[in-house]
């Protein structure tokens, strides 16, 4: 039959090149071409590079340079207030605008945005995590928090946490007298000891806090790097540190309700939410009722470890910045210390909740730290719908939104790039006036539940350093230059020389 046509002919038609290599490399052309194709779709009009890296997008930049990284984000956004971009295949949107950062902050529900804190937090964090919380839910953990942060609890974390900065700046001046020490490692040992001191006392042995202080390395090796989740790389030695934390976090709650079932006193953060939590229980229990929400020793755990992550590395950050700013103007540092030498009459006396309470200046200066430097600069958000943040421009589903707190804190205030803590006076009242523009702890239903344990502890370092220690930077050209760590932190880790102050003991007139 000649109608029919030898397939070894048809064959011949086509190139012999095609092989499967040369089908993979189209394939990957297409898929390389989508990518851009969908990236500039969502972009639309947003300013941001108008062609991105395959797949990794800014992922690279982002680690290799994030202070360059983040600060062309601003720039781009400058005009609009928002820009796009692309990390590791996700959309991203950079927000400038404090009013579309509230907006976001307003929004955070199932059917908006959902918070993060971190681009890959889930895998990090885990499930039993306060910022992943909506709603009644979230609102009823938070009341349950709240015994946590009365002025009774409160003044017990003064005492615990005077008593770890004094033996913290007493080991500093044994090191850094004769030679520049850099004071980033050391401030993130002393907030690390005064938290677990803080959050859960005397129930975390010696060797339990040996192998704590190295798990909480490892997580924060692993938050500065790549997501990549295989042995051997520092986000999957992470993730498996933070499984650890928790685990132990878990045992200190279990101890910690023994013991207030047994009527103890609250001796630390544990121990106020335990107490609430063991009259819970107990009272479901005469009545029959389901045992309350939020009372599982692996949910504590859990919430406990935001409460460190939290309280820990944005500490370090505010406490390096305290320093070198208060080193850089040395006419608010005496203002300080005038402060200091009026309200306490004895700098080895033990510094009382009132005598905080007092310190209207020293106040002033620390909230100027957290609005001149903000330690976690960017809040991340997840859209979890299409979202019109403006009227022209709707956030696509999916993107990974990052208000930024450190942009807003240059918006508004009166000579914004100056460090002026009288902004905070009662007559200038600049908090007030631009409040929307003060975001350092956050703003909306997940503001920050521990903003004023976090400001005390500020204070209390402020008012004990600048009257215990003569601090001299080791000056270089760019060591005042803002470095992610991940929070921010002086680019030299504030490199510094320590002395004693003379007058560290005033005369009691």
């Amino acid at each position: 039959m000649d109608s029919i046509i030898d397939p070894a002919l048809l064959l011949g038609f086509f190139p012999m090149a095609l092989t499967w290599h040369s089908v993979m490399a189209t394939l990957l052309v297409l898929l390389i071409a989508w990518q851009q194709f969908t990236y500039s779709r969502k972009k639309g009009s947003l300013p941001g590079p108008s062609i991105v890296f395959p797949f990794v997008g800014g992922a690279i930049g982002m680690v290799q340079k994030p202070t360059k990284f983040w600060e062309e984000q601003a720039k781009a956004a400058r005009g609009v207030g928002l820009a796009g971009n692309l990390l590791l295949g996700k959309f991203i949107v950079f927000v400038r605008d404090s009013e579309l950062s509230h907006k976001i902050f307003a929004n955070v529900k199932p059917d908006a945005f959902h918070l993060v804190g971190h681009p890959f937090g889930k895998n990090l964090f885990g499930e039993h995590n306060l910022i992943y919380m909506f709603g009644e839910e979230h609102k009823d953990l938070r009341r349950r928090l709240a015994p946590n942060f009365t002025l009774k609890a409160l003044g017990l974390y003064v005492a615990i946490q005077e008593n770890a900065i004094r033996k913290h700046i007493r080991k500093w001046l044994e090191i850094a007298s004769e030679k520049p020490t850099a004071l980033r490692l050391l401030c993130r040992d002393m907030n690390l000891e005064t938290s677990q001191n803080v959050f859960v006392g005397s129930y975390l042995s010696k060797q339990a806090r040996e192998q704590f202080n190295r798990d909480y390395n490892l997580f924060n090796a692993g938050l500065m790097t790549l997501p990549i989740d295989f042995p051997g790389f520092a986000f999957y030695k992470a993730r498996h540190a933070v499984s650890r934390l928790a685990m132990t976090l878990v045992g200190c709650a279990h101890e910690s309700k023994k013991r207030m079932a047994n009527g103890k006193e609250p001796a630390c953060l544990v121990d106020f939410w335990m107490a609430e939590t063991v009259n819970e229980i107990k009272e479901a229990e005469r009545t029959d009722a389901p045992r309350p929400p939020h009372s599982d020793d692996t949910e504590i755990g859990g919430y406990i470890f935001d409460f460190l992550f939290a309280a820990q590395d944005a500490s370090t950050s505010s406490l390096l910045w305290a320093i070198t700013l208060l080193e850089s103007n040395p006419e608010i540092l005496e203002k300080v210390r005038e402060e200091q030498r009026r309200i306490r009459v004895d700098f080895n006396a033990p510094i009382s909740p009132e005598q905080i309470r007092e310190m209207k200046y020293t106040e002033m200066v620390v909230k100027e730290v957290v609005r001149f430097r903000p330690p976690a600069t960017l809040v991340p958000h997840i859209a979890a719908v299409d979202f019109p943040i403006t009227e022209k421009y709707t956030i696509p589903k999916g993107s990974i939104v990052f208000p930024s707190v450190f942009e807003s804190s240059f918006q508004g205030f009166e000579d914004a790039h100056r460090f002026d803590p009288e902004r905070f006076s009662p007559s200038r009242q600049e908090h007030q006036i631009y409040k929307r523009n003060w975001l350092p702890f956050g703003a909306g239903p997940h503001q920050c539940v521990g903003q004023r344990y976090a400001l005390n502890h500020l204070m209390l370092f402020v008012a004990l350093f600048s009257t215990l220690v003569d601090c001299k930077r080791c000056r270089t050209p760019d060591c005042d230059e803002i470095t992610y760590v991940p929070t921010i932190v002086p680019k030299d880790d504030c490199l510094v020389y320590l002395s004693s102050r003379k007058d560290a003991v005033p005369d009691s007139r």
